[in-house]
């Protein structure tokens, strides 16, 4: 874990605090951070990157890199970005819009707890695309390093927009501020552009209710895609001299606990990491499940009910009949069921449990009928510093097997080790269309020395087509 020391002890306010902010997204080098968190953030790439590859095969992924392609085109003498996992050439924004929502198409992204929501799906496209219109290579240090960045700021992003509004907005609301503030870095620009840029960006954001998109699950997911292109847009906006009024989300004074550890508290190491291509909050079932089958195994056929127990906004995920890939990753009994079938036929559950093909399987829409939901009040008191569940399989025989979930493997207090982000990966490439890149993105990613042919740059990789 990153190191954590005792905070500054005196109060930011107002204009210091965004001073403190600015400071920290312009001035902030490799060295700066600690070793520990800059090992974690490469395997948070290698994550995203796995999850990207997996989601490029999507419908959603189709549909939006063509809009991108179609319409967010570069002009002759503009900056030009490629689709991640695609090659085509469009503005930084298309690019950063076309990836954001083609991580976001596989739920298999990283989270925060306390941010409700996730940081990297719209911020690893964004850099990637505001290095890439900067005409560089993409430098391993320099990526690196504003990936750091993005994390704390954006963690603390979404804290503060929880903290300051009573809706509950999706991801894209507050990392679009938090990509204005690192592709501003990206692109040179100085503390009063990129103040600018964030007030744009917050002004702009898309200020979408998660909840919503429990209830009724599409394509439109956590709005990370659409955060991403407003932060990117805030961005080239203010290096053209357009400005915008102070985000609110740094200016606060009530907010300054949030904000006075930046540089201090590395909440990089505090991303969870999903095994699971599924929403977080149906995981704590599914993980008892699973605990329980291992420990007693049973077949699909000898169950006659699942009873889960849970908090309050793991039940708006419902579904269980889910009629594609977006409505299973957002059901909480479906994924259960096909859980229990994974285990019983040998396999990890992975993308194609959420899969259009897997939605055809009558054995599986036939479990998760039979599986009930009720809400705990004590998992709701915790929520959403902890996701808890607790399980009961009641079998034909009449015998009832019982898990509880207190610790959802993933988060920090129940780490996954880098090996197990390592077999996630080549699980997801492995199911791609892109598993043939397997080994040269893993060595890229993690600076690992490769016997075969390799390719120059991560960029050439990404990029290929």
């Amino acid at each position: 874990m990153g190191e954590r020391r005792t905070p500054k002890k005196n109060r930011l306010t107002g204009s210091a605090q965004a001073d403190w902010v600015l400071n920290f997204i312009s001035n902030t080098k490799a060295t700066d951070i600690p070793k520990d968190v800059r090992i974690h953030a490469r395997y948070l790439l290698l994550d995203l990157i796995g999850v990207a590859a997996a989601g490029s095969g999507t419908p959603n992924a189709k549909i939006i890199t063509d809009f991108a392609a179609a319409s967010m085109t570069a002009g002759p003498l503009a900056p030009a970005a490629p689709i991640l996992f695609d090659g085509r050439l469009v503005s930084p924004a298309g690019a950063a819009l076309a990836g954001g929502m083609m991580i976001d198409s596989i739920d298999a992204h990283d989270g925060h707890k306390l941010t409700k929501g996730h940081v990297g799906c719209a911020l690893l496209p964004s850099v990637l695309a505001a290095l890439a219109a900067t005409g560089r290579q993409i430098d391993d240090e320099e990526l690196l390093t504003a990936l750091v960045i993005g994390y704390e700021i954006g963690v603390r992003c979404g804290m503060a927009l929880h903290t300051s509004v009573s809706d509950y907005h999706t991801s894209g609301a507050w990392m679009a501020v938090a990509v204005a503030g690192v592709v501003g870095r990206l692109y040179g620009l100085d503390s009063k552009q990129i103040w600018h840029a964030m007030g744009v960006a917050e002004y702009h954001a898309p200020r979408s209710q998660m909840m919503r998109v429990i209830d009724h699950a599409t394509m439109l997911k956590d709005g990370s895609g659409w955060g991403a292109m407003a932060g990117v847009s805030a961005a080239d906006l203010a290096k053209a001299g357009f400005t915008g009024a102070p985000a609110l989300i740094v200016l606060d004074d009530g907010l300054s606990e949030i904000w006075s550890d930046l540089g201090q508290c590395w909440r990089t190491t505090e991303q969870y990491i999903k095994l699971w291509p599924v929403c977080r909050w149906a995981q704590p079932a599914m993980q008892g499940v699973i605990e329980i089958l291992k420990r007693s195994p049973i077949a699909p056929e000898q169950i006659n009910q699942i009873e889960i127990n849970t908090f309050h906004e793991a039940l708006r995920l419902a579904s269980p009949h889910p009629i594609s890939g977006d409505e299973a990753q957002y059901s909480i009994c479906w994924p259960v069921a096909a859980s229990v079938f994974a285990v019983h036929e040998g396999r990890h559950f992975g993308a194609w449990d959420v899969s259009e093909a897997a939605l055809m399987r009558a054995d599986i829409h036939d479990l998760s009928g039979r599986i009930t939901l009720s809400e705990d009040a004590g998992f709701n008191a915790v929520f959403p510093a902890k996701r808890q569940s607790r399980v009961k399989v009641r079998l034909i025989s009449g015998a009832c097997l019982e898990a509880v979930t207190l610790d959802t493997i993933g988060d920090p207090e129940m780490p996954v080790s880098y090996d197990e982000i390592v077999t996630k990966f080549k699980q997801l490439l492995a199911a791609s269309r892109h598993c043939a890149l397997s080994d040269q993105l893993l060595n890229a990613c993690l600076l690992r020395k490769s016997s075969g042919p390799q390719m120059t740059s991560l960029q050439e990789i990404l990029y290929q087509h």
